[in-house]
């Protein structure tokens, strides 16, 4: 299997170096070429590791990971090409978040969310949504944070799901950990949890948190 991560960020850098690890051939995909972080990346992650723009990312890829801001997901996504999409599994982690005037804002909200939007631009790409509720190192670590915390996933395509949650298995997250929330339209939801999450943040001083679910039996 041969994944793509566009986003040579904290949260890209972090997935791409656990999906080497677990031994998967692996390009940190970025504008430019000679992006000289995807290039430092790659020559310290070692031999499955490679660096390269997002339409070759994608291109090589069985299975695309977006790992860049949620305000920009689209324009990436465009420039990694539908064509480089089409039918694959794409998994989506962005949040669509900005800071303005000393405020968190999310754009698009409630109405509307960035897994929708990427959906609606690519509808031939598998969209699943899933990990932007916790940080990047829990993301590839559940770990980290103690109890039987959980995750979410949500999406059009019950196969694609299926192979994610088997991604996050090895990523250390139990299957009955893992809940799907249904169609694509709940990205809404786990995307508003952005601001809880840096309340949380702010509160605790650092990110080895998450929510964890209980119900009824």
């Amino acid at each position: 299997m041969r994944y793509a991560v566009p986003g040579t960020g904290e949260v890209g850098r972090t997935l791409a170096g656990r999906l080497v690890e677990l031994g998967y051939e692996v390009t940190l995909g970025a504008r430019a070429k000679d992006n000289p972080v995807a290039r430092e990346w790659a020559t310290v992650a070692g031999g499955r590791a490679h660096a390269g723009t997002f339409a070759e990312a994608a291109a090589a890829a069985d299975v695309v990971v977006n790992a860049v801001g949620g305000r920009v997901a689209l324009a990436a996504l465009r420039a990694a090409g539908a064509e480089n999409l089409d039918g694959k599994v794409l998994v989506d982690v962005s949040n669509p978040l900005a800071v303005e005037e000393g405020e968190v804002r999310l754009d698009p909200v409630e109405s509307d969310s960035v897994g929708e939007r990427i959906q609606r631009e690519f509808p031939h790409a598998r969209v699943v949504k899933t990990l932007n509720t916790v940080n990047c190192r829990v993301m590839v670590d559940p770990g980290r944070v103690p109890g039987e915390h959980n995750l979410f996933v949500c999406g059009e395509d019950d196969g694609a799901k299926d192979q994610v949650r088997e991604l996050l298995g090895e990523f250390g997250w139990p299957a009955e950990r893992v809940l799907d929330l249904g169609g694509i339209r709940a990205a809404r939801a786990v995307e508003m949890l952005l601001p809880l999450w840096i309340t949380l943040f702010g509160r605790f001083g650092h990110a080895d948190f998450n929510v964890e679910v209980r119900r009824a039996r």
